[in-house]
């Protein structure tokens, strides 16, 4: 049965496949596809980053806490065994005045009567044994208690250890958040002329998301960017040059009207690919940003804010969010440490 459902699987995929290569150029729609690929492959990677350095931060504290109930154990147990050596070394004071009394005894009896001489040799032959008893248990019970101190001081030093890390990638992550922060204050003040004309910026998941909608940069159809766009995307790359740890990811995104067009421009795929792109080329021509941080990527309409099957939500869903990450080597060279 399995085989069967096998089959019929790959008999769609082959037909799906067949219609794609039908309505797009086979060389068009592969390096379409590659981009594609290659832009969820980077966001993939961001965010298994983000839950690799949130599960090692859990990971950390777990390990802390561990350590502390640990500690604590330790710390009752060097307790009890201070109780106990205390009580042992009375008893050994008792028995050792116990000991010397009968010596003394002994010598007065000497002269006495054997069968108590015999008695008191066996009183103090036991004294003696229980004597040693007690000064054996004495000296286990402080070997016990040197190595309970050992323990103790070697797992005080690994907490300390694992603090000061714990401390440390908090500090990273808070100047990260902050820097994050900074980074949307900045790119906000530069396009504040753009308020209510189809821009947005939003801070979020450690990133800041700048959404353009169709109308300030393209004209419908087109993937040539318009005068009032040139001016926003020219300020944006000036944010951009000034602050070099920061990497640049380009969507472009239609509605889900089909696209039938000829030359470049074939469909959905195709515009919000070029859109993307053109945006790059606009942003690289400020010398300072290195086209290395920049990744443009085409969703087509499959990433819609909108899915309502209206003019409203249509026209939402036609824009273009440029996403600006800061660069994690930090922290993640701490994570690599461990």
């Amino acid at each position: 049965m399995k085989n069967i459902h096998r089959i019929a699987y790959i008999c769609t995929i082959a037909s799906v496949l067949s219609f794609f290569q039908a309505c797009v150029p086979a060389r068009k729609f592969e390096e379409i596809k590659a981009k594609q690929e290659r832009c969820e492959a980077d966001n993939a990677l961001l965010k298994s980053r983000n839950e690799e350095l949130t599960v090692k931060s859990t990971e950390l504290e777990a390990s802390l806490s561990d350590i502390k109930k640990q500690i604590d154990g330790l710390s009752s147990d060097t307790t009890v065994l201070g109780k106990s050596l205390r009580q042992m070394t009375v008893n050994y004071d008792k028995l050792n005045e116990t000991y010397e009394l009968l010596l003394d005894k002994n010598k007065e009896m000497l002269a006495g009567n054997r069968y108590e001489t015999e008695k008191l040799m066996r009183e103090l032959q036991s004294t003696q044994t229980s004597l040693q008893s007690k000064e054996d248990a004495l000296k286990s019970l402080e070997r016990e208690l040197n190595t309970k101190k050992q323990n103790l001081e070697k797992l005080s030093g690994e907490l300390k250890d694992r603090e000061a890390k714990v401390a440390e990638l908090q500090d990273i992550l808070d100047k990260k958040e902050a820097a994050v922060a900074d980074l949307k204050k900045k790119v906000t003040e530069a396009l504040l002329g753009f308020e209510n004309k189809g821009l947005t910026i939003q801070q979020k998941n450690g990133k800041v998301y700048v959404s353009l909608e169709e109308s300030l940069l393209f004209a419908s159809g087109s993937y040539k960017v318009d005068t009032k766009g040139q001016d926003a995307l020219g300020k944006l790359a000036q944010v951009l040059a000034d602050n070099k740890d920061i990497n640049v990811l380009i969507e472009g995104h239609t509605d889900n009207v089909p696209l039938k067009g000829s030359g470049q421009v074939k469909d959905n795929w195709d515009l919000s690919v070029m859109r993307a792109t053109a945006i790059v080329k606009i942003i690289t021509e400020n010398r300072g940003v290195d086209p290395k941080r920049l990744t443009a990527a085409g969703r087509g309409e499959y990433v819609p804010i909108d899915p309502a099957d209206t003019k409203e939500a249509r026209q939402k869903n036609r824009r273009t969010e440029i996403i600006l990450t800061p660069k994690l080597d930090e922290l993640f060279e701490i994570l690599n440490t461990n």
